[in-house]
Parts: C-alpha cells; sequence; structure tokens
C-alpha cells in the first residue's frame, strides 16, 4: 500500500542538548548531526546563537556548524532569543532558517528571553527584516501555546489573537510549542484544528513536550486535527531549561516514526541511517 499522506519532521538535538549539564565535546556534536543529516530528516535544530551563560552547552554552536557536511536536502534551523542571535545566525549562509522563541505567557517570555510580550512582538519584526535580508526565513515558536504554570492568562482566543498579528507582520512558519508538558490531547486537538482553520495560508507545526504514558494521545490529537509538521528528538530528550526546575522531554522521535509508519504516512526517514543515529545517541547522551 501506498503512502496517503506527507508529514514533515524536524530533528532537534539542540533541544536535546541544552540543558546537559556535562559539556558536550564539539567534535561528538559534529559527528552526531552529521550522522543525523543522513537520516532524511526535513529540517535540522542543530544549535542556537544565544548568551554562553545562559545556555553553556550551547556555546560552540558556530564550531559545530563548520564541521556540518550539508547536502541541502536537510535544512538547518537555529534558534535565537534576541535580535543580537539573529544577526549572527545570518552571517552563516548555511542556515536556512532562524527560531525564535515567543511565548503568549508573559512570565516565561521574560524568563527565557528578558523581554516582555510586547517588545519581543517588535524584536520579531526586527528578526524578520534581518532573516529576509540573509536569505533566511523566520519560524516562530509560540511558547506556552497549551497553558502556563504561572497563572497567567490564557485561552485560545489569546493564541489565536497572537497568531492573527504575527500573520499580519509576514511570519508564515509557526510552531505551537507544549513547553512545559501540561496539553492534554483535547486541549492540542482543538487548539491546532481552530488555528488551521483560522489561517490556512500559514505552515502551522508542532513541538510537544511529552511523557512516555501520553506521547500518543498527544501525537494522535494533532495529527487528527490535521498538524503535518512535527519537532521531534531521538530518545526523548531534552526539554527548556528556563520553563521549571524538572525537564519534560520532548517527542521521540522513533516514537513519531513509528506512529506515522503505522498511519502508512509517508516521510523521507531512512531506516538504517536513523537505526545508526539512535546507537550513536546512546553516547553522545550516556551522562
Amino acid at each position: 500500500m501506498s503512502a496517503t499522506e506527507r508529514v514533515f519532521i524536524t530533528e532537534c538535538p539542540r533541544d536535546a542538548m541544552q540543558g546537559i549539564h556535562d559539556f558536550i565535546p564539539t567534535e561528538t556534536k559534529i559527528s552526531y548531526l552529521n550522522n543525523l543529516l543522513k537520516v532524511g530528516f526535513d529540517r535540522l535544530d542543530f544549535g542556537s546563537f544565544v548568551s554562553p551563560k545562559a545556555i553553556p552547552q550551547l556555546r560552540d554552536t558556530a564550531e559545530v556548524l563548520a564541521g556540518l557536511k550539508l547536502d541541502g536536502a536537510t535544512k538547518l534551523l537555529a534558534i535565537v532569543a534576541n535580535l543580537r542571535g539573529a544577526q549572527d545566525a545570518s552571517t552563516h549562509p548555511e542556515i536556512a532558517f532562524v527560531g525564535f522563541p515567543f511565548s503568549v505567557s508573559e512570565t516565561f517570555q521574560k524568563r527565557n528571553t528578558n523581554s516582555g510580550i510586547a517588545d519581543s512582538f517588535d524584536t520579531v519584526q526586527r528578526m524578520k527584516e534581518v532573516a529576509e535580508q540573509s536569505g533566511k526565513e523566520l519560524l516562530v515558536y509560540i511558547s506556552m501555546a497549551f497553558g502556563n504554570p504561572y497563572g497567567d492568562l490564557w485561552n485560545a482566543d489569546v493564541v489565536t489573537g497572537w497568531l492573527d498579528q504575527l500573520h499580519r507582520a509576514g511570519i508564515s512558519k509557526i510552531a505551537l510549542a507544549d513547553t512545559v508538558g501540561i496539553a492534554t490531547a483535547d486541549d492540542i486537538g482543538y487548539l491546532i484544528q481552530s488555528v488551521l482553520a483560522a489561517f490556512p495560508d500559514l505552515e502551522i507545526g508542532a513541538h510537544l513536550h511529552c511523557h512516555s504514558n501520553n506521547w500518543k494521545s498527544k501525537v494522535d490529537a494533532a495529527f487528527g486535527a490535521g498538524c503535518r509538521h512535527f519537532d521531534a528528538a531521538i530518545k526523548g530528550l531534552g526539554g527548556c531549561p528556563m520553563a521549571e526546575d524538572e525537564l519534560v522531554g520532548n517527542l521521540a522521535t522513533e516514537n513519531l516514526i513509528q506512529y506515522l509508519n503505522e498511519k502508512n504516512v509517508e516521510t523521507r526517514i531512512r531506516s538504517e541511517e536513523f537505526n545508526k543515529a539512535m546507537m550513536e545517541a546512546s553516547a553522545v547522551f550516556m551522562n
């Protein structure tokens, strides 16, 4: 039976690495990322241009980038936290996408980027100009898209309202992030279905943080609502160190691939290369 759908997968080793205390050697990162580039992911969230004081693990992003063997099939995504980061990323022609976490929670936006929502929206507009001038696209992550643990106002209308403003500002790529893993399947299905209906010309993906006992219901809700762009990380590693003391892991790539295979959904994943990357991940993240 031939595949009837196409789903786009962003692998997120940057997210998997960022909260690890012990520094992963640069050459180890380069080797792992080069193997991931052989797998066939649509995008690779490979690193971040942020303050080394904030995220020490990613202080070697430029060095890592210099060691990558690119063939153009997998596009590189770099995450930034401010305009300076976007400007740094813009100097590297190998990077195709610049990602910025824009939170609908005022508390988290200040924790994550030292800037409130209103100022961050201004930053998004300036980042878009920088990205376009360097031939890149800006991808905006809606952090805390499914709620927050701080008591900040949240509902679907809040998310839709900010999406409308981003849309008017010319942003065409959005990822809804379950930053601390609190979304229910119902939350995910309702919000994704709502925003896809409201903004049919936007690319809207899901960046889901999950536990081993609820990943499938979350993916099923997102897929059933029409989402066809997913972020994931091998072994479900990662989480946002700026959110809470305890990290909630990412959607495990191996689980996502199994789910899509069972649904007879097309991806570009090369199974043999993916299995090699899975084995290497055990060594990279053994600590």
